[in-house]
């Protein structure tokens, strides 16, 4: 029979149950798999590109979203995975927030600092220029063949054109400010289009409002149409109010403007680059020489210095002027005086 000894009995732990440490182990590890996923795409965001070939042109339509971008990527040799760029934009929340625009990559860049330049709208910016004096026509084949435009309208007919701007005129012909447009890479020649078609309305309803008084003209349209030939006709800048007031001076009295650049425009493409007599005297809406007023349109993109001198035509007397041959002109009050300067100038 067993002594008692006098100390209390050992009390036994009991383990640790073994799903418990599964667990623990489990939280650990995803632990570090989500600081892992972070780290790397800390380090993804960050990192350049370092894609080969050097610069590429990413193209963001109006409403494109992330997964079109990250195609694009890829499909340029930009990135190699297209999800990680998506999810990347998508954690920063940025979904809605890219502008529209074409953006070019650079190995250097990081999607970061690309999604950045994105949401400020940092993309590709070109421009054109429409020269004063040019059509309608010329303007539109400038615009065709522009390399950073959209060309929407290339196939359209004039009255189509003016429909896709909202344009309430019928007739094109020098409702465009000839002036230099600044756009965003890839967009479409509509925008370019509307920009100088609300330019020009702008600038014609200004020169109109501080017309001087007492001019022969009914309407912002007759002062758009004369600027049209006044810029035709001016060689020299010094010029332009002059030849502004001849025209003036004629209309008053019932004259008729008889002016080369009107017969040469409704010859269009007959014009040979060699006005002849019977040119002139050949019948068209728009010879001033057969028919009296305004042609019926516009001749060409009248600028604001044309506008202007329209607007406000020298005090003058003059009917009559001939080129001196230099760009200058020689401006005659009457006949006997005008045929002297042409012997002088002209048949000399």
């Amino acid at each position: 029979m067993a002594r008692p000894t006098g100390r209390k009995p050992r009390r036994i732990e009991p383990q640790a149950a073994p799903h418990r440490r599964r667990w623990v182990l489990l939280a650990v590890l995803a632990v570090l798999a989500i600081a892992t996923t972070v780290g790397g795409f800390l380090y993804y965001a960050t990192a350049p590109f370092g894609h080969a070939g050097g610069a590429v042109r990413v193209s963001v339509d109006p409403g494109s979203g992330l997964k079109s971008i990250s195609r694009q990527l890829a499909r340029k040799g930009v990135i190699v995975v297209p999800w990680a760029f998506t999810v990347l934009g998508r954690a920063r929340g940025l979904g809605e927030s890219l502008q529209a625009g074409v953006y070019e990559v650079t190995p250097e860049m990081t999607p970061n600092g690309l999604l950045d330049r994105m949401v400020r709208g940092e993309a590709l910016h070109d421009e054109i220029k429409f020269i004063e004096g040019w059509t309608f026509r010329q303007m539109r084949a400038a615009l065709d063949a522009h390399p950073g435009l959209r060309h929407d309208t290339r196939d359209l007919s004039e009255r189509e054109v003016l429909k896709r701007i909202g344009a309430a005129e019928t007739r094109a012909e020098g409702w465009f400010f000839p002036d230099t447009y600044r756009f965003s890479v890839g967009v479409s020649d509509v925008v370019v289009l509307r920009m100088a078609h609300a330019r020009m309305r702008e600038r014609l309803r200004a020169n109109w409002e501080n017309r001087a008084p007492g001019l022969p003209l009914n309407a912002p349209y007759d002062l758009l149409t004369l600027a049209s030939i006044v810029e035709k006709e001016t060689g020299a800048p010094e010029d332009r109010t002059l030849i502004a007031a001849v025209f003036m001076n004629r209309l008053r009295i019932g004259m008729r403007l008889q002016t080369d650049p009107t017969v040469i425009y409704g010859l269009g493409a007959r014009f040979d680059g060699n006005l002849r007599r019977r040119d002139l005297e050949t019948d068209t809406l728009y010879n001033t020489y057969t028919r009296g007023g305004l042609p019926p349109t516009p001749i060409a993109l009248p600028g604001e210095a044309a506008l202007a001198a329209t607007a406000k035509p020298a005090n003058s007397r003059a009917l009559y002027f001939v080129a001196r041959g230099d760009g200058s002109s020689h401006f005659s009050q009457t006949l006997k005086e005008h045929n002297r300067a042409v012997d002088r100038f002209q048949r000399r």
